[in-house]
């Protein structure tokens, strides 16, 4: 006689032959299991419909641990020893200190910025950071300090004279030690053509360059987009800028700094996603007629929600990504790994991530 759990067992099947493929009805019977289940283990790839590593891989990402917006995690270097393995297995050889200093508090015990008011950090994230690049075979490149004075006036040349003292002291106490110190980032983020911008980027980027031997330097600003929200606290920016408008002010841009900046990584988060071409087959025009490398800035923190600020989800990084693969983009790096695409992040869903980016990239 039929068990109770052998007659429904088969009833299950029998109801699932009819709304399934036979193919995947039949390896849900070979491996004993439901059909849902084998159906994803027929497509493998965690069950992949699109074709998958088409985008660009990342290969670099922004270190922030001087946060604005986003909560700290307080990780000590055991917890920062173990994210650097994580980036090497998916393939990251750049990290990049998104800003030194922002206001009163600082990543590394600057004597300037120390007499100007800041406060004593208890750890030396610089050091640590370039011991850790050094170990894991990446470079590691500096992101200049934020006085916040930009964010208040609206005018970039107010960062030029703190960061006179902060390049010099930093080659100083750092670069001269270490063969991880690959480069410098130039931190004040702009959009379009911003009071002081081109004169700031190109005396900062001159003084880098100059200190360290010609270290090479780069930039990540935002494109005014309709997600280019800041806190309006409007749904959509309604005076965002067109695809011709973005085109004439960069080139303005470039044309006055690419003596000194080797690349451009625009964030990518504020257009949509039906927008990604258009934008970035201009960003690469402007990059290639400058001489200047073309990077993307592809954000794992997701820009459509509410909420500020969660882990991205998976289709729309891969759109991003693809996106600077079919516009020949020569390097993708993301804001920002350790929280939003970490599997110790303190979101759980970063982790996921991480597991999703891997089995698109087959890693």
């Amino acid at each position: 006689m039929t068990d109770r759990r052998s007659f429904l067992k088969k009833a299950a099947m029998a109801t699932a032959s009819a709304i399934v493929a036979p193919g995947i009805l039949k390896a849900a019977e070979k491996n004993g299991g439901i059909a849902g289940e084998a159906g994803t283990e027929a497509h493998g790839n965690g069950g992949l419909i699109v074709p998958a590593g088409q985008g660009l891989k990342i290969t670099g990402t922004f270190l922030d641990e001087i946060s604005h917006d986003i909560p700290h995690q307080n990780w000590g270097e055991k917890e920062w020893d173990a994210d650097f393995r994580n980036m090497k297995a998916i393939g990251i050889d750049t990290v990049i200190v998104i800003r030194s200093g922002y206001r009163k508090f600082i990543t590394y015990p600057s004597p300037y910025l120390l007499k100007k008011g800041c406060y004593m950090p208890s750890v030396d994230l610089i050091d640590m950071f370039l011991r850790l690049a050094q170990k894991y075979g990446m470079k590691f490149w500096f992101g200049l300090y934020d006085s916040g004075k930009y964010w208040d006036t609206g005018d970039l040349s107010h960062e030029i004279e703190d960061n006179k003292f902060v390049i010099d002291e930093v080659w100083k106490m750092y670069g001269e030690k270490y063969d991880s110190f690959g480069g410098w980032y130039i931190s004040g983020e702009i959009s379009r053509k911003t009071k002081g911008a081109i004169d700031a980027f190109h005396a900062m980027g001159k003084q880098c360059k100059d200190v360290s031997g010609g270290l090479p330097t780069f930039i990540s600003p935002w494109i005014d987009g309709k997600k280019a929200i800041m806190g309006t606290g409007k749904l959509t920016n309604d005076q965002a800028v067109s695809v011709a408008e973005h085109e004439r002010e960069w080139n303005e841009i470039f044309d006055g700094i690419h003596d000194v900046v080797d690349a451009c990584a625009f964030q990518d988060g504020h257009i949509d996603y039906d927008e990604l071409d258009a934008f970035f087959t201009v960003n690469k025009k402007l990059a290639d007629k400058y001489g200047m490398q073309c990077w993307t800035n592809a954000e794992t923190f997701d820009r459509d929600m509410p909420i500020k600020f969660l882990p991205i989800k998976f289709d729309k990084l891969r759109m991003k990504l693809e996106a600077a693969k079919r516009c020949g983009y020569d390097k993708a790096i993301t804001f920002e790994f350790s929280h939003f695409m970490s599997p110790q992040s303190a979101y759980l869903q970063a982790g996921h991530l991480y597991d999703r980016y891997r089995e698109y990239f087959n890693i």
